[in-house]
């Protein structure tokens, strides 16, 4: 049909839907009709509606004032409940001529709408009338144009086929020079590719081989060339390629993995890239080292081999049901195990490094056009890194060959129990090498602390065994030396020095790694603890071992025994202690401190009574006549008598106790921290005799002239007896020089106290206390004053510190002021023909120098 016919066809449509007898117009006239009909009656009907309204409201006042037509009003009106109510009631006769009262009602209600509304009604029925027409007209148009339509399709269909089969055949031809295009780049990529693989072998370009192989590949399956004579006459040539190309650059990949040649493990991985098998390739690399990883491992563990390289014949099996060589192979076994595990752990390092060498590469190689980088090619966000999957296989494996030979084979069992220092030492290398040869800048090192733990941790049932063993072989030692229910018995001392020489083997097997060194050091806390509670039952206690007047009992030479046995232990062990990390000594520090506290028990008792006694000596000083003049004494140039007493007892220390405990003719020691206990306690007594003599000494008043050059002759005789029995003076340091220091105090004037230097090497007490032997007889001294004995007051000086020993030393002196002011006066004169006086003032202690009162000293000032 043309396009004339079609623009005639479409008038005639619009004329015959816009015409005068349209049913649309129509519809529109009955619309315009009505509402003027509507207009003229709408003033008539609203006096109707109004007068009907005021009906209706009527009746539905009624109805809802009435008790029973009510109930019809309510939402949840029930028409069984109401007969049944009306029932009940029993006016069911009433209730009935209600409702048909009420339904006259309705009835004359309903009359009077129709009737209102009868001209309304009939309008809206011609109005229906006029609509259904207008519906009938309209359908008699639209059947007209989908005739008209039907036409239209029937003139149209010709074209369209012609267009659809052109189309149709400008496809085949696009689709056949798609086929013709692919064929021919195909063709020229496999000329190019012959060109490139029939080079020298030593110039072949493996990545563009393998680059022109991957293009051809790509044609073959995304461009249809299967079943093309031309195409597949040359598949079996392109085959054998491919073949030959990863066949090339496997080799080169093995050995840039073996070199460790980052160049040729790039360009491999290059070819593999460009062929699409980078993924594939790098799985498989990774699963061949963990097979060789297994394999390596499995072969130094495998007993049969280890049987038949030690020459054994053990007939079927090679080995005994539990893994333990027959009798004379195990020494050769043995060797040939240790033999085997040395390889193992190089070929494991080789490995591991060459996972870290691929994966270094890879995290640096991009391809040159894609400048996509081929360790995102391989691994995904999340994916473990290579040398992990490697290194977690890798673990696996070894601790379950570990664990299995742990429980299987009592042979591997006991050779690596007895040799695990050697184990840890080849498996500490191992993770050391390992370490230090993937330590790269900028690189991730193969194995991170973690992982190191993770491998030390397969070994844990062996060194769990050793330990066990170590404690048992030193546990024997120490159970021997004491046989058990008998006390009194002390080792010898070839069974101590047996003992110290086990326990540094122990050290020397493992100091060379800090770690079992100190697990080992814990097990030899243990024994060491264990030796002194055995040596602590041995100490012999009681009255005996504490008696200082005879001769050396033999409870005490036993205590002797005990203290010097344990000193050596503690000595020995602490140099044994010296060439090792602080963190050794730690661990031994509590057993080391048990086995000094023990020797110190073994003595301790002793030398307090020594203590006690030298300072019951010295208190002697207190009934000696040191206020009366030379003439009146009748005293010689020898020491006072207490003196030569404690001369005596100090020369018989040394002879009966002493020099059993020190070293023959020495008395001296190094620094505190290297003495021996018997020095140590040695020195606490000469430093105690010293003070405590200097302590008294201040005490003494009154102080004559020629009490002031007794003292001090007897102080010297103090000195001389010290220093060659007990300690060199010259170290005890505070004690020596406070005793130096008040020899020449008690001979200055007491103008010249306060400006004397000497004062800063006495305690402030000390001066205080001497003092009193310069102050008048009313002044009270503190010891007086308290009422106690020499001994509990140096008792009650001990348990205070200098600040509360003043307090005390304040209150006789507020005593005294308080009895000087009573009196009215200020001052005491000695009256001695001195220009001097002295007063106590507020608790303060004055001197008159040349007619001045000068403050002396208050408090600890």
């Amino acid at each position: 049909m043309s396009s004339t016919a079609l623009q005639r066809s479409g008038s005639a449509l619009t004329r015959r839907a816009s015409g005068p007898s349209s049913p649309m117009n129509r519809i529109q006239s009955l619309s315009r009709g009505a509402y003027q009909t509507q207009h003229h009656r709408t003033h008539d009907r609203a006096e109707g509606e109004a007068s009907a309204l005021e009906s209706a409201d009527a009746a539905f006042n009624e109805f809802s004032k009435d008790d029973v037509f009510c109930k019809f009003l309510a939402d949840n009106f029930d028409v069984t409940r109401f007969v049944s109510d009306a029932l009940r009631s029993g006016s069911a006769a009433s209730c009935s001529e209600k409702l048909d009262e009420g339904i006259r009602l309705m009835d004359r209600q309903l009359r009077n709408e129709v009737y209102l509304r009868h001209d309304e009604l009939l309008h809206l029925l011609t109005s229906l009338k006029d609509t259904e027409n207008s519906v009938s007209l309209m359908k008699g148009g639209a059947q007209s144009l989908l005739a008209c339509i039907q036409r239209v399709r029937l003139e149209i269909a010709e074209p369209y086929q012609d267009i659809r089969a052109k189309t149709r055949q400008l496809s085949a031809l696009h689709s056949t020079m798609e086929l013709l295009r692919s064929v021919i780049k195909a063709l020229r990529q496999m000329k190019r590719l012959r060109e490139v693989m029939g080079s020298d072998v030593t110039r072949l370009d493996l990545a563009k081989a393998a680059q022109l192989y991957s293009e051809v590949e790509t044609l073959r399956k995304e461009g249809g060339l299967s079943g093309l004579e031309l195409i597949d006459t040359q598949i079996p040539w392109f085959t054998e390629t491919g073949n030959r190309i990863k066949s090339e650059a496997m080799k080169v990949l093995e050995n840039g993995m073996e070199a460790l040649n980052q160049a040729e493990v790039g360009s491999a991985l290059q070819v593999y890239y460009n062929m699409g098998e980078l993924k594939s390739t790098v799985e498989g690399m990774l699963n061949k080292y963990k097979t060789q990883a297994i394999k390596c491992i499995g072969n130094a563990l495998d007993m049969k081999a280890i049987s038949a390289s030690a020459g054994s014949s053990l007939g079927p099996g090679g080995v005994q049901r539990s893994g333990t060589p027959q009798l004379g192979g195990s020494s050769k076994a043995r060797e040939s195990l240790w033999q085997r595990m040395g390889p193992c752990m190089d070929q494991l390092h080789v490995i591991v490094v060459a996972v870290w060498h691929l994966q270094r590469v890879l995290s640096k190689k991009r391809d040159p056009l894609s400048h996509a980088g081929f360790l995102e090619e391989v691994i995904q966000t999340g994916d473990q890194l290579l040398t992990e999957r490697v290194w977690e296989g890798l673990v696996k494996a070894f601790t379950s060959q570990m664990r299995s030979s742990f429980t299987a084979s009592s042979f591997v069992k006991e050779t690596f129990v007895s040799g695990y220092p050697k184990l840890l030492s080849m498996i500490t290398n191992l993770l050391e090498r390992l370490a230090r040869d993937t330590e790269v800048k900028g690189v991730l090192p193969a194995i991170k602390d973690q992982d190191r733990e993770q491998l030390l941790a397969a070994l844990e049932p062996f060194q769990t065994a050793y330990l066990t063993q170590c404690l048992n072989r030193l546990s024997e030692l120490v159970n021997g030396m004491f046989p058990f229910g008998i006390r009194g018995s002390i080792p010898s001392q070839d069974q101590i020095s047996r003992l110290i020489s086990r326990i540094q083997e122990e050290i020397e097997a493992v100091k060379l790694d800090e770690r079992l060194a100190l697990l080992v050091l814990r097990e030899i806390g243990k024994i060491l603890q264990l030796l002194a509670e055995k040596f602590e039952y041995q100490i012999a206690t009681g009255p005996e071992s504490r008696q200082v007047i005879g001769a050396a009992t033999p409870m005490q030479v036993k205590n002797f025994s005990v203290c010097l046995q344990l000193q050596e232990v503690y000595s020995r062990i602490n140099t044994m202690l010296s060439s090792m990390p602080p963190s050794a000594a730690d661990v031994l520090s509590p057993s080391l401190g048990a086995i000094n506290g023990v020797a110190s028990d073994s003595i301790t008792q002793l030398f307090q009574a020594m203590v006690e006694r030298l300072e019951h000596i010295i208190l002697q000083i207190h009934d000696q006549n040191f206020g009366a003049d030379g003439a009146d004494t009748g005293i010689d140039d020898r020491s006072s008598k207490y003196m030569e007493e404690l001369q005596k007892a100090i020369s018989h220390y040394r002879a009966e106790f002493l020099s059993k405990l020190l070293p023959a003719n020495s008395v001296a020691a190094t620094s505190l921290k290297g003495d021996s206990i018997c020095a140590y306690l040695t020195r606490r007594i000469a430093s105690r005799v010293l003070i405590f003599f200097v302590r008294h000494a201040a005490l003494v008043r009154p102080l004559s002239e020629s009490g002031k050059l007794r003292m001090a002759r007897d102080m010297a005789e103090l000195e001389l007896a010290v220093g060659q029995n007990l300690f060199p003076v010259e170290q005890l340091g505070a004690p020596y020089r406070a005793l130096r220091a008040f020899r020449p105090l008690i001979f200055l004037e007491t103008t010249q106290l306060g400006s004397s230097p000497l004062l800063q090497e006495l305690p402030p007490s000390v001066v205080l206390h001497h003092l009193y032997s310069r102050a008048p007889a009313a002044l009270e001294s503190p010891m007086k004053s308290t009422k106690l004995t020499p001994t509990q007051y140096s008792l009650w000086l001990d348990a205070q510190t200098e600040e509360q020993i003043w307090k005390g030393i304040k209150a006789t002196l507020d005593e005294y002021a308080s009895k000087v002011r009573t009196r009215g006066d200020k001052e005491f004169s000695p009256g001695r023909g001195h220009e001097e006086s002295f007063r106590v003032d507020e608790g303060d202690i004055f001197v008159q120098i040349d007619g001045t009162f000068c403050k002396f000293l208050k408090g600890t000032d």
